[in-house]
């Protein structure tokens, strides 16, 4: 009974390894760096871990062929930066680098160096994300600024006020998961 029991279980978890459709990659980068001024020894650690997940796509099979190759598809990037100054966390960002989706329109963004760049690649228009003191970003356009951040499940979320209405304007872009 336990044999059958034991080669179920071992045979049911071999089918779920096998249904994985992804290439994953992690990668953990770590710096120690150790200050020494008047007042003592500061330890200072930076780590930036990066994950990229890819689903893995197929092209069409082609006749007389027993390999099907693998179709180029995006990859999704994610990195998370932590600051660790004597056992305290100074600071924690999350690379928001991705795919996002509003009205069937579909926006990249990407990181430079003080924010975010978010192109529509249908139309080559360029927008401005900018960081603010409390984790917020100001989004400018040629036509609007707005108010944005990201929310839990990395969905960027602008607040636009409407004089006209006299009311704030909420829009969701959401992310494209790969």
């Amino acid at each position: 009974m336990k044999v059958i029991f034991l080669s179920a279980f071992i045979f049911l978890f071999s089918i779920a390894g096998q249904a994985q459709n992804t290439n994953v990659k992690s990668e953990i980068k770590t710096v120690t760096t150790t200050v020494k001024d008047s007042r003592g020894k500061k330890k200072i650690v930076k780590s930036e871990e990066t994950n990229e997940v890819q689903k893995i796509a197929l092209e069409e099979e082609k006749p007389n062929t027993l390999n099907i190759p693998i179709k180029d598809s995006p990859v999704d990037v994610t990195t998370k930066t932590k600051v660790i100054v004597d056992g305290v966390i100074k600071s924690e960002e999350v690379n928001h680098s991705s795919y996002y989706s509003l009205g069937g329109e579909k926006y990249q963004i990407q990181s430079d160096k003080t924010g975010y760049v978010m192109t529509n690649p249908k139309t080559n228009t360029l927008s401005l994300l900018r960081k603010t003191s409390n984790n917020n970003y100001i989004f400018k356009n040629k036509d609007n600024f707005s108010v944005g951040y990201f929310d839990v499940d990395g969905n960027l979320i602008l607040e636009t006020y409407d004089e006209k209405t006299d009311s704030v304007i909420q829009e969701k872009y959401s992310v494209v998961k790969p």
